[in-house]
């Protein structure tokens, strides 16, 4: 149990999500689509969490002096990471979190969600199914990695 901990874990936490989840859970000897399950699941199971609480931790940490620039600083990443997919919204923010690139996870796509207003259940579903399609394409990657060496 040890190991799927760690894979679920590694899905949950910032910049690694499920891009290193799936890796990691391969690596340590599990299943390729054992793997790709418990990341999705880790991934998945913070959406909710971070949805409802991104904006009123946001909102109170602006009103702290020695927040208030990183704040800002991370929203108009965020924004800046948006501004191609602004016009589609929803379809953007699925995309945002559906390419498997650093920095473009479920964490960047709640506070887009948050900037660009999108309401709870919108954004829930957009996340979520972002998250299934970058899993998806780091399991084919990682198992065609597997076989090449």
């Amino acid at each position: 149990m040890h190991k799927e901990l760690m894979v679920l874990v590694t899905a949950m936490v910032p910049i690694s999500e499920l891009r290193g989840a799936i890796p990691l859970g391969i690596s340590l000897g599990l299943p390729p689509l054992e793997s790709l399950f418990i990341a999705l699941l880790g991934n998945l199971l913070i959406v909710p969490a971070l949805l409802l609480i991104v904006r009123p931790l946001f909102t109170y940490f602006k009103s702290l002096r020695a927040l208030r620039s990183w704040v800002n600083a991370y929203e108009e990443r965020a924004a800046h990471k948006m501004k191609h997919y602004r016009k589609y919204r929803l379809i953007g923010l699925f995309l945002l979190v559906a390419v498997p690139i650093p920095t473009t996870g479920v964490y960047t796509g709640v506070v887009a969600a948050n900037v660009l207003k999108i309401e709870f259940r919108n954004a829930w579903l957009a996340i979520s199914l972002g998250v299934l399609v970058a899993g998806i394409l780091v399991y084919m990657l990682s198992i065609n990695l597997i076989h090449l060496f």
